[in-house]
């Protein structure tokens, strides 16, 4: 090894400070990281989807990220039209009884409240002086047939002396007569007779119709007349019970049309509030004329009320059953979305994107709602959500709890619908992609 190899290399001098010489490169490293934080701030959704394929399933169409939703089937079913109208119970027959001969009144049978049997006795007047007008028409009547009894005896003497010519037949003639009028006066003393005792039977005050009986309106040992304006007490029928309605003029056709074939409605009588069914019977009449104030039409149903749920003059919502279709589509109440343009529903497409399509509905039965056009059975309707959607937004449906009831759902990989523990899966799958995000 020559002497030239063993001698050191000579290293040249830099006079600038080591510190001199970093903060360049800590300015570029700066540089570097403000120019990627702004592309990924403002790189475009569309790019950022294709670069990153687990964000997929997150990014809409039009690169927003897909709204959670819930939805349901359209389907095809039984939709049943109903008519509802304020309506007022009425008893079937309302009596005011009223006592039909006056004098003192002595007992009264009944407890206020309580319901009693036509005929049952009620209240008792003091009969004694009914009674002594009784025994004085019976009375004249056996003096009268004593009389009657003595002339007929001689209109047979007479007729016996006028075979043998003792007595002129003019005698024999007024004998007749005189009979005559004793058989009147026997009839009309008989009719005395049976009016005392009906005046008598009539202090026995008995109940002109089956119901419920009001407040009394006389007590016992007050003097009561057949003039009087309030009468004894009020009998209300209530089993059955009528119920008056009103419906307006236009909905008259199809009510009528069923009447006319024979068919007996149903109807249904909820309280004030419409949530408590209170008794359920049918239509037994409407009125012969419309009111023209108010363009309706009354109605009247009839109902057994045999547990007396009903109550005269109580305020009821009636709901009358006109028919029942067949086969028609049916929808949630809740999917139909209103808008400057009329109704529309947001209807879910295989790309899991909606589309806002306009719908023509039909009547409503509760918590379904008929459509006469713009939709067909077993294509998908978002039912929750829909308030923040948008014509050809992209959506994921999810389960509303934890039984996956929902219905149709998009499967989490390939976008089919599917149902149950399937839609539930979908929902895991979105939210994890979202805290991903």
């Amino acid at each position: 090894m020559s002497a030239d190899q063993h001698q050191p290399v000579p290293v040249a001098y830099d006079p600038t400070p080591r510190r001199h010489r970093v903060w360049p490169w800590l300015l570029a490293g700066v540089v570097v990281i403000g120019a990627a934080g702004y592309f990924i701030t403002h790189a475009k959704p569309g790019a950022a989807a294709q670069a990153g394929g687990g964000r997929r399933g997150a990014m809409g169409k039009g690169g927003g990220a897909a709204m959670p939703v819930q939805a349901r089937k359209v389907i095809a079913g039984d939709l049943n039209v109903y008519l509802t109208g304020l309506g007022t119970v009425t008893p079937a027959n309302n009596v005011t009884v009223h006592v039909r001969v006056g004098g003192l009144l002595q007992k009264v049978f009944f407890s206020e409240g309580q319901m009693v049997k036509e005929g049952q006795v009620l209240a008792q007047i003091d009969p004694a002086p009914f009674a002594v007008t009784v025994a004085q028409a019976e009375g004249q009547l056996v003096r009268d047939k004593a009389v009657l009894l003595g002339a007929q005896q001689d209109l047979a003497r007479y007729q016996t002396l006028l075979k043998q010519e003792s007595i002129s037949s003019q005698q024999v003639d007024q004998q007749s007569a005189l009979v005559k009028q004793d058989e009147g006066t026997v009839k009309a003393d008989q009719a005395a007779v049976d009016s005392a005792r009906l005046q008598l039977s009539y202090t026995r005050v008995l109940a002109p119709a089956a119901g419920r009986v009001g407040l009394r309106q006389v007590d016992p040992g007050n003097m009561v007349s057949t003039t009087d304006t309030n009468g004894l007490v009020v009998i209300n029928q209530v089993t059955p019970i009528s119920v008056l309605f009103t419906i307006p003029e236009t909905s008259l056709g199809p009510v009528l049309a069923q009447l006319n074939k024979g068919n007996t409605l149903p109807v249904d009588a909820f309280d004030r509030g419409q949530q408590i069914k209170l008794a359920s019977g049918k239509l037994l009449t409407v009125d012969n004329q419309i009111d023209t104030t108010t363009g309706t039409l009354k109605l009247k149903a009839t109902f057994p009320n045999e547990n007396g749920s009903l109550f005269p003059n109580q305020f009821v919502n009636a709901r009358l059953l006109v028919e029942t279709r067949h086969d028609a589509t049916l929808i949630p109440s809740a999917a139909v979305q209103r808008g400057t343009s009329g109704t529309f529903v947001f209807v879910v497409g295989e790309d899991q994107t909606v589309e806002a399509r306009p719908i023509k509905l039909g009547p409503v039965d509760g918590d379904n709602v008929g459509v006469e056009s713009g939709l067909k059975p077993g294509e998908v309707v978002v039912i929750d959500g829909g308030d923040k959607l948008k014509d050809g937004g992209s959506v994921e449906v999810i389960s509303p709890n934890a039984s996956g009831v929902a219905g149709v759902k998009p499967h989490a990989r390939n976008g089919s619908w599917a149902h149950g523990k399937h839609a539930s899966g979908a929902s895991s799958a979105w939210r994890h992609k979202q805290s991903q995000d």
